[in-house]
């Protein structure tokens, strides 16, 4: 008998790699209030009552909690939506986890930390400055504090998925280069680690089949910034002498990209790396697997 996993919040970029990561090890139901996929049902994750009678009637050995609210300007203009889909949503999954007497997936972001530091640890103190990073941050805190067995897997910069489903800055970059853009303007003042999610979702199958509970940061390796990544973009796309990469500060966004970030979101890897359970290629590896599997002949 295979093991039952239901996963809420499913319909986004890494909810595509734990369907295909998982999807022949184990028996899954997959929800998201978004139902873009033929293996996706419907469910609003954050109606408690609902949320509870969908996962008893599956079930499951595990619980994943994965969906969130992650444009920190959305966040910041809706506080109050923010703060019940990314803080008592997952108190509803830490309900609902204890009383199957289930373990619990969360998934915690890098953006919960200031910045002050280079360099973050498992066992750093995060300091969130906004409301997308507090949100999570309460999150991860309940789920710590309260959830009887649980993995939470802190990401990085994600990417994933392709040009379907990836919103975040590989595919902003596809984007402009697809569209004839010859000049990208990348900022020169955020540092942090890319995480491409099917090792992502790799990494957490190591931690839940060996049962090392706790929490993780989970990233790619490698320390970078935004605009190294995106000269290695070019360089994997074999456009070095095409695309004019321009350096600028974060204020030349200041307009679109108004919400607070921190200058460093650099995590390290250290509780992976010690369990010896660590999937996670090297950024600069894991961003040309990510091209060459999902953006094959989508730039000219």
């Amino acid at each position: 008998m295979k093991k039952r996993i239901y996963i809420a919040g499913c319909g986004g970029m890494l909810g595509e790699a734990f369907y295909k990561q998982f999807n022949e090890e184990y028996d899954l139901k997959c929800s998201d209030k978004d139902v873009n996929e033929d293996w996706l049902s419907f469910l609003d994750f954050r109606e408690r009552e609902a949320y509870i009678k969908d996962v008893e009637n599956f079930k499951p050995d595990y619980l994943f909690h994965i969906g969130a609210y992650t444009d920190l300007e959305f966040c910041e203009e809706n506080k109050e939506d923010t703060y019940r889909t990314n803080t008592l949503s997952v108190e509803n999954a830490v309900y609902i986890a204890n009383k199957l007497n289930i373990p619990l997936l969360y998934i915690s972001t890098a953006g919960i930390f200031d910045g002050k530091q280079d360099l973050y640890d498992d066992w750093d103190t995060p300091n969130p400055l906004g409301v997308y990073a507090r949100s999570k941050y309460m999150g991860e805190r309940f789920v710590c504090e309260n959830a009887n067995r649980f993995v939470i897997c802190r990401a990085g910069w994600m990417m994933g998925a392709g040009p379907k489903k990836d919103k975040k800055f590989i595919q902003k970059l596809m984007k402009q280069l697809k569209e004839g853009k010859k000049e990208l303007f990348i900022v020169n003042d955020k540092d942090g680690t890319p995480t491409y999610t099917h090792d992502f979702a790799l990494t957490v199958k190591e931690l839940i089949q060996k049962e090392y509970w706790g929490l993780y940061n989970c990233v790619c390796g490698g320390e970078t910034s935004r605009l190294e990544v995106a000269k290695e973009l070019v360089k994997i796309l074999g456009k070095e002498n095409e695309i004019k990469i321009t350096s600028v500060s974060s204020d030349h966004f200041k307009d679109v990209y108004y919400a607070e970030r921190p200058p460093s979101e650099r995590l390290i890897t250290r509780k992976l790396d010690l369990r010896g359970v660590n999937k996670m290629q090297d950024w600069k590896i894991a961003l040309k697997t990510y091209i060459d599997r999902y953006y094959s002949g989508y730039v000219d």
